[in-house]
């Protein structure tokens, strides 16, 4: 009866030790609280509808940035780094599943004993053996359970760190090809007002050498030109450190990086269309990635927790053994323990370990809760400036429009002498700064919708 007691009360003990394995660690661990907006741009309605679900071909239809692109996502060293980081981090998870099973270890080997006595004689003994162990452990409060978990969170954390590298290497890719463009529309409309410039100084020259003129136009025009010549080599410079940079970006040493040479307005669909905030949650790679670093943190918490309590495993040992070769095979032994360890009294250290970890989670969790806050402020700077690039398109185009309508005006009133030389060089000179800003704001409308692609987490495939 006292024996039948005793068994009840370890079973009881053990079954509380289980509950508390398995409930008192997740209880520490609480969910992030997002409290997510019922838009993701205050004051505008919720739509299912998301610009960042059309592939990255559909939103910009540029045969050779797409090419540019698909090389740097096969050379690009950071890609490869993020890549061999997934691979590691499967293999780990490899080995977390392999606490599962049992293990199996295999010893041969030969001892070789000389003994010699005060007489001199001499004893020399062979003993052969072989010996085999299996060795299990038994998950009863789930240490081996997290820490598979563990693995396998962190193994899926390096797959999204790795689609958010090679989302930002697209839009990095991208941007510096939008911006080397207008570089070069910017450097061909300072080439085009050299050659105005020229001529206006070769008219200058020719109206002061034919007295119509005083000097000052002629010097003027040499100022002007002067001034706009100087332009080009700075220009110059920076086509190619921008080709070095994209270079870089693809892998490779700086080379001539070959592009589209256009001033058009691209078209953009959908621009208008940001989605619903969960979705903006569940497509960021770089949040999935934040998720799943919280899985792992509070994985970690149930190994802490798991620490604490006994370990139980089965050890089985047998083999062959003999003082000689002759009857090696006569002489088999087997050896079987079922081992129990546990802490006792380690002046805290393990509870010290389950609190920081629990302290881990909540440093991810905050981490995480900040990211999300992130994520929209970055959905909603993005297509504030998009709408503001737009507008300013418009703008600048119209300055272009009115500034070379202006210049087409001074020339035709200088042949007639109603104003002087300088006015038709200060009607050039606000042309070309128009030219050269409506070059830019479409850069800045390109710039912005890549920005506003990547930080809606855009299918890139």
């Amino acid at each position: 009866m006292k024996i039948l007691m005793i068994q009840y009360k370890i079973a009881a003990l053990l079954a509380v030790f289980l509950l508390a394995g398995s409930c008192a660690a997740p209880k520490r661990c609480m969910s992030p609280e997002l409290n997510l907006p019922e838009s993701v741009i205050a004051g505008k309605t919720a739509d299912s509808l998301c610009v960042a679900d059309l592939k990255w071909t559909e939103l910009i239809q540029d045969t050779l940035l797409t090419g540019l692109v698909q090389k740097t996502l096969e050379h690009n060293k950071d890609m490869m780094i993020a890549s061999d980081r997934v691979k590691e981090l499967e293999e780990l998870h490899r080995v977390a599943k392999s606490g599962w099973f049992p293990t199996l270890d295999g010893r041969g080997y030969i001892t070789h004993k000389l003994n010699q006595n005060a007489a001199g004689e001499k004893n020399i003994k062979v003993e052969p053996g072989l010996k085999a162990s299996l060795s299990w452990e038994m998950d009863f409060f789930g240490r081996i359970r997290q820490s598979n978990k563990s693995a396998m969170a962190k193994y899926l954390s390096s797959v999204e760190a790795q689609r958010a590298v090679q989302m930002t290497l697209i839009a990095s890719v991208s941007t510096a090809y939008f911006e080397l463009i207008a570089l070069d529309n910017e450097l061909d409309i300072v080439k085009r007002t050299l050659q105005t410039r020229e001529e206006s100084v070769n008219k200058a020259k020719l109206r002061f050498e034919g007295g119509l003129t005083t000097e000052i136009p002629y010097q003027q025009a040499q100022v002007e030109y002067a001034r706009t010549a100087s332009l080009v080599p700075e220009l110059e410079k920076k086509i190619q450190m921008k080709e070095s940079e994209i270079s870089l970006l693809a892998g490779e040493y700086p080379s001539e990086i070959v592009r589209t040479q256009t001033s058009e307005r691209l078209c953009f669909p959908m621009t208008d269309q940001i989605g619903i905030p969960s979705e903006l949650v569940s497509r960021r790679p770089d949040l999935r990635a934040a998720e799943q670093d919280l899985r792992a943190a509070a994985a970690e918490v149930g190994v802490a927790w798991a620490n604490r309590f006994p370990s139980f495993r089965i050890n089985l040992q047998g083999g062959l053994e003999n003082n000689g070769i002759e009857d090696f095979f006569r002489s088999p032994w087997t050896y079987v323990l079922g081992e129990v360890t546990s802490p006792i009294f380690h002046f805290g250290k393990y509870k010290a370990k389950y609190e920081a970890s629990v302290h881990v989670y909540e440093q991810q969790k905050h981490k995480y809760e900040k990211m999300v806050l992130e994520a929209f402020k970055e959905v909603n700077d993005a297509i504030v400036s998009y709408q503001t690039s737009c507008k300013k398109v418009v703008l600048m185009e119209n300055l272009k429009n009115a500034s070379e309508k202006y210049v087409e005006l001074t020339r035709f009133q200088l042949k007639n002498g109603v104003i002087n030389y300088i006015d038709i060089l200060d009607a050039q000179r606000s042309f070309l700064n128009a030219e050269i800003d409506y070059s830019n704001a479409l850069r800045d409308e390109y710039l912005a919708i890549i920005k506003l692609y990547k930080a809606l987490g855009g299918g890139w495939n």
